[in-house]
C-alpha cells in the first residue's frame, strides 16, 4: 500500500528498544543537542527521533553508527554494543516463537522471547527453583499453590510453556545459566516429599551440564544482600555488556533497563555468588537435603 512505514506494525515499546533508546538519549541529552539535530542526521522526522528514544521502534546499523558519529561517541566498544543491541530488538520484532501458543504467560511473554535470544542468565531465587530448572511436578504445584488460576484448565499450558522453556539449555548454542538459590527454597515442601525427591535430583542431574552452574545461598551465611527481592540479569552478548534486569512482583513484571541497574544488580549477583556454596559444596548439600526426606 503507498504511503505505508517500514515501520507499520512493529510501533511497540520493548525492552531491549528502551535500553538502546535511553542510551541514544543520554547520549544526545550529554550534548546538548536537540532531537531535530538528530533527525537531521538520519533525514527523519523528530517523530521518528522520539520513537526511537523512547523504544518504539527498531532501528538500523547505519542510523545507530550516524547518531553516535553526531554525538561524538567514537569508542568502538561502546559503538559495537549498541549496534548488537540493535540487532538483538530487531531479532525479538521479528520474532513468531512458540511462547506466542499460551496466552496464560501474561505479562512474562516478553521475558520469555529474550530469553530465547539471550547468551547468558544469571539469577538470584529467595524462595523457588529457578523456572528453568523445575520439573514439570513441581510447576504445577507451585501453581496450584499460587492460588490465582481462576480456571484450573490453564495450569497445565502453563506448566508447558516453562517445559518448552528449558530447551534452551540445550542445542548447538545453549543458554549458559549461572543460579544462585538459597537453601530455604529446597527445603519448601512445594508439592510435598515426593515432587521434591524428584526436584532435587533433577538439580544435581542438570549441575552436570557444562553451561549451567547452580550455587547454594546456605543458612549458614547469615545476612545478605539478596534478603529482599530475587531478580534475573538477562545477557545478549558478552556478561556486563548488554544486561537487562528482570524482576517479578505479586502483581507485575518489572523490568530495570539502565546502565546503572544493571551494573548494580551484577555487582550484587556476585557478591551473592561469592557467599554461596561452591558448585560441587552445593551439589552436596542438594543430595543431603534429598536424603533427609
Amino acid at each position: 500500500m503507498a504511503g505505508t512505514s517500514p515501520d507499520r506494525g512493529r510501533t511497540v515499546s520493548t525492552v531491549l528498544g528502551r535500553r538502546l533508546g535511553g542510551e541514544l538519549l543520554r547520549l544526545r541529552e550529554s550534548r546538548s543537542m536537540r532531537q531535530s539535530h538528530a533527525a537531521e542526521a538520519l533525514t527523519a522526522s523528530v517523530a521518528k527521533v522520539a520513537k526511537i528514544e523512547r523504544g518504539l521502534v527498531p532501528i538500523r546499523d547505519p542510523d545507530v553508527r550516524a547518531l553516535c558519529h553526531l554525538y561524538g561517541e567514537d569508542d568502538v566498544v561502546v559503538v559495537d554494543r549498541m549496534l548488537a543491541l540493535a540487532k538483538a530488538d530487531r531479532e525479538r520484532r521479528r520474532a513468531s516463537g512458540w511462547w506466542n501458543q499460551y496466552p496464560g504467560l501474561g505479562s512474562m511473554v516478553e521475558y520469555v522471547a529474550l530469553e530465547d535470544i539471550a547468551t547468558s542468565l544469571r539469577t538470584w531465587q529467595l524462595a523457588i527453583v529457578p523456572g528453568l530448572l523445575q520439573t514439570p511436578d513441581y510447576t504445577r504445584a507451585l501453581a496450584v499453590g499460587n492460588g490465582s488460576w481462576e480456571d484450573p484448565d490453564e495450569i497445565e499450558p502453563f506448566v508447558e510453556s516453562r517445559m518448552a522453556r528449558q530447551a534452551r539449555l540445550g542445542g548447538e548454542k545453549p543458554l549458559e545459566l549461572w543460579a544462585v538459590v538459597h537453601e530455604g527454597a529446597l527445603r519448601q515442601l512445594v508439592g510435598g516429599r515426593e515432587v521434591m525427591r524428584e526436584q532435587l535430583g533433577h538439580l544435581t542431574d542438570v549441575a552436570r551440564r557444562p553451561n549451567v552452574r547452580i550455587q547454594v545461598m546456605p543458612y549458614l551465611a547469615g545476612a545478605h544482600p539478596g534478603m529482599t527481592s530475587a531478580f534475573t540479569i538477562v545477557s545478549f552478548a558478552e556478561p556486563g555488556a548488554l544486561d537487562v534486569v528482570h524482576m517479578d512482583t505479586t502483581s507485575s513484571t518489572l523490568w530495570l533497563e539502565s546502565d546503572t541497574d544493571a551494573d548494580r544488580h551484577v555487582r550484587l549477583f556476585d557478591r551473592m555468588a561469592r557467599l554461596g556454596l561452591d558448585q560441587s559444596s552445593s551439589v552436596r548439600l542438594i543430595g543431603g537435603i534429598l536424603k533427609e526426606l
